[in-house]
């Protein structure tokens, strides 16, 4: 990033490709595969706005998800997020479903509409975790709350998940 600040273009491209999977994949868990292209690229026009500001002392995949989930919740706060999120998720279940065989595209569903199901407060750290193996601190600066409001999120998050298969199971 020291790079980029200096105005290294060649830089910019190789933080971008190197970065490119794990921000598109976080994006697109947040917010599905129709929203996730302009907002990856939103937030690479900010990495680049604000690439001044930019504090060496801290970790660039911490300052960079931290844009792109900010990204996420204005996304949100204009929409109402959960029913914008289940359209999308609807829209990402018929564009994988000519791509996809059925036991992938069926676990693919249950794991789209569990995550749907979440608050948004809770689903961002869960992806954060468990999609993006953040470490705890790392999720707190992206999210901006405190390392203990994290992990009793992360548990919530989790119970509630396992209380949904607990009562699938039981219905069936």
């Amino acid at each position: 990033m020291a790079r980029v600040q200096r105005g290294d273009e060649p830089a910019l491209n190789e933080l971008l490709e190197r970065w490119r999977p794990r921000l598109f994949g976080f994006l697109v868990r947040r917010v599905g595969d129709v929203a996730a292209e302009d907002l990856f690229q939103e937030t690479w026009l900010r990495v680049v706005r604000s690439r001044d500001r930019y504090d060496p002392k801290r970790r660039f995949s911490t300052w960079l998800f931290q844009i792109a989930n900010n990204l996420c919740r204005d996304r949100g706060r204009r929409r109402k997020v959960e029913e914008g999120y289940k359209e999308t998720v609807r829209e990402q279940v018929q564009h994988d479903a000519g791509r996809l065989e059925a036991p992938p595209l069926d676990l693919r569903m249950d794991i789209h509409r569990r995550l749907a199901a979440l608050p948004e407060r809770l689903r961002e750290v869960l992806i954060l975790r468990y999609y993006h193996q953040l470490p705890e601190a790392d999720i707190a600066e992206v999210v901006g709350i405190p390392r203990g409001t994290v992990k009793s999120r992360l548990h919530s998050a989790v119970r509630t998940v396992r209380g949904q298969m607990a009562d699938e199971e039981d219905e069936a």
